[in-house]
């Protein structure tokens, strides 16, 4: 069989110190066509493409003012009514892009996202934390007006505050939604996750029980894709996801809204992405196995090389404590494909395609028990997935449609 493959290889030679240029040109245009066809194919056979939401995934429990446990009552969706939109506009031969269409005004001040598969023993303590903040910053009752976004309606002849309180074009303050709400995805949990938020949520009592909604997946799709459905049902003005650990300082959050009033577009736009960037060279960081750190390492180095300019040059992509401007949310949450842990970055990139602003904002954090992260075999799949959700997006399997 060596000989014959020698004497393959000595043609092959023989033609192709012999073949003119135009002609060696020309297969190897014909070689590189059929290898990007063939690489498209497989992109789009391995491009994650998140399952259809289930009916009863649209629906939430929560405890009434009298103390009892509700019926599953039917979770607001701003994305049915943009999707409807979309649709109307496009059957009218109307193909603009996502700023015509808009999102409907909010209701609250303020969304809490909190992701949670098997967080039974996690999940209380990060909602005490979270709830006492919100109910302190953000309450319906509230009076004053903080420099960190806490807003009351105004009068309109207040002047605008240093907390990035944008005045209206009369001169007087922009009136503003007050309150918040809590919005907790059971990414399929087979625990007591729900019987958990279900109970932390009567301990409130009346004045707070009912802002807290608990939805419930059928199947695990992963945090990225608990995100995204929560995502879709905020109410609030802005809206951030943190993770069930309570890894994060929630009081942070106050930060978060102060950065992204100063970076908004126009339009109302901008992220705030919570980072612990600057706990690098802390012990929380450097107490952590060198193959933690190292994987760590090459996987921003990876980020740097696959990711679009603005993406690349967030410090921590990964930090579960992000916040959205409302305007913001149709151009991301509409689009999102990813949901493992690489969400994050498809959430950046987004941001990046549409233009909009994000702020980069140092948290306060800390190693939590119990992580659910295989370091080695996460990382490894957080490298698989993010070389096909640059090639996705990259190659046009992913398109904004």
């Amino acid at each position: 069989m060596a000989p014959a493959l020698a004497g393959i290889v000595e043609v092959i030679t023989d033609w192709l110190r012999d073949a003119p240029p135009y002609l060696l040109a020309a297969y190897a245009l014909l070689i590189l066509y059929i290898f990007v066809q063939v690489f498209y194919v497989f992109i789009y056979v391995v491009a994650p493409t998140p399952r259809d939401v289930l009916r009863s995934e649209t629906t939430y429990k929560h405890i009434e003012d009298n103390g009892s446990l509700s019926d599953s009552k039917p979770l607001p969706c701003w994305k049915s009514t943009f999707d409807q939109r979309k649709k109307s506009m496009r059957d009218k031969g109307d193909d603009s892009s996502d700023v015509n269409i808009g999102i409907e005004d909010p209701e609250v001040f303020m969304s809490l996202v909190v992701p949670a598969f098997n967080e039974e023993s996690r999940l209380g303590i990060m909602l005490r934390e979270a709830v006492e903040y919100l109910q302190k910053e953000y309450g319906q009752t509230r009076s004053d007006v903080t420099a960190n976004g806490s807003v009351r309606r105004r009068q309109k002849d207040v002047k605008g505050q240093s907390n990035g309180h944008v005045e209206s074009k009369k001169g007087g303050a922009t009136a503003e939604p007050a309150g918040w709400e809590v919005l907790i995805i059971s990414d399929g949990s087979k625990d007591k996750t729900v019987d958990t938020a279900l109970d932390f949520a009567q301990s409130l009592g009346s004045e707070s029980a009912g802002l807290i909604r608990v939805a419930s997946l059928v199947e695990n799709r992963g945090k990225g894709g608990a995100v995204t459905h929560g995502m879709r049902h905020v109410r609030g003005k802005y809206a951030v996801f943190a993770d069930a650990d309570g890894a994060s300082k929630f009081e942070d959050l106050g930060k978060l809204v102060r950065e992204i009033k100063k970076i908004e577009d126009s339009d109302g736009r901008g992220v705030a992405v919570g980072s612990r960037a600057h706990l690098v060279g802390s012990e929380e960081v450097v107490k952590r196995s060198f193959l933690r750190n190292l994987l760590m390492h090459a996987f921003h180095r990876l980020l740097w090389i696959l990711t679009p300019p603005a993406t690349a040059a967030i410090r921590d992509t990964q930090c579960g404590f992000k916040l959205f401007s409302r305007p913001a949310l149709p151009y991301i949450i509409p689009y999102m494909h990813s949901e493992s842990w690489i969400f994050d970055v498809e959430m950046l990139m987004l941001a990046e395609a549409a233009a909009i602003p994000v702020a980069e904002v140092p948290i306060g954090w800390h190693e939590v028990p119990g992580s659910k992260l295989n370091v080695l075999w996460d990382s490894l799949s957080m490298a698989w997935g993010l070389f096909i959700l640059r090639a996705a997006w990259g190659m046009g399997v992913y398109r904004r449609t």
